[in-house]
């Protein structure tokens, strides 16, 4: 039976004790019932797992001893960094979900023309803040050690204007592009894709990421959803270039 891991963004030092932060904590004494001697795992973002005994569970609470530290070898060969346009709900919080899972190495939230949700900043603070959730509890069930950073949300406009192109490799999704994704030579640096929200890019952003070095690709002939069509270019980009 696999070892229950946790997210502990505190430093982690064998033979030191622990307090699981309150999510975790709440999980593992409420939901999974854990009790005192149990192992589990943690891990702060560092590419190490930290084997942990649970020394003290109290009702608001958990304490954890360090017991050995094993460093963690299954990150992507690929420098996928995803533009994800914000998408409603749930859509979201899947693509980021299973973006990580599928190993991305790090998520730009992009407010594009189509988006359906319009984030104010106090709003745009408390999705920052659950997405980042989403990515450490995707962490913790596909048994990755390094967390992605996600981004504040911005517009791709500002994007492109922070972002000059460099050695990457850029790749748009558009459903009139002219190549296929198996027509692109291999990356030999990041892989920055960019995918639109709900009804796609717009022409005039097509227009302008193509200009700042984006390559439009289609994948088949039917027209993905956002969330599909994010997790089936990383998982053909794996399968071309990565570790499937």
């Amino acid at each position: 039976m696999s070892l229950h891991r946790f997210y502990c963004p505190d430093s982690l030092l064998v033979g030191a004790s622990v307090q699981l932060p309150d999510s975790a904590a709440a999980h593992a004494a409420r939901v999974l019932r854990m009790a005192e001697g149990d192992q589990a795992i943690l891990f702060n973002g560092d590419g190490n797992d930290y084997m942990c005994r649970l020394v003290s569970i109290q009702k608001s609470s958990v304490t954890a001893e360090v017991m050995s530290v094993t460093p963690v070898t299954n990150e992507s060969p690929l420098n996928i960094v995803l533009l994800q346009g914000i998408s409603s709900g749930d859509r979201m919080d899947y693509t980021i979900q299973k973006a990580v899972e599928l190993g991305v190495h790090e998520i730009y939230p992009i407010a594009t023309e189509r988006s359906v949700v319009k984030l104010d900043a106090a709003r745009a603070e408390k999705r920052l803040e659950h997405w980042r959730q989403v990515v450490a509890s995707a962490c913790e069930q596909c048994g990755r050690a390094f967390v992605p950073k996600v981004h504040a949300p911005l517009s791709l406009k500002v994007w492109l204007a922070q972002h000059p192109h460099g050695n990457s490799c850029r790749i748009q999704l558009n459903p009139t592009g002219a190549q296929r994704l198996a027509d692109i030579a291999e990356p030999q640096h990041a892989i920055e894709l960019l995918i639109g929200a709900e009804g796609g890019l717009n022409a005039t952003e097509i227009a302008s990421a193509t200009a700042h070095g984006f390559q439009s690709i289609l994948l088949g002939p039917r027209i993905l959803r956002t969330e599909t069509a994010a997790l089936t270019a990383i998982a053909s980009m794996h399968t071309l270039w990565g570790d499937f």
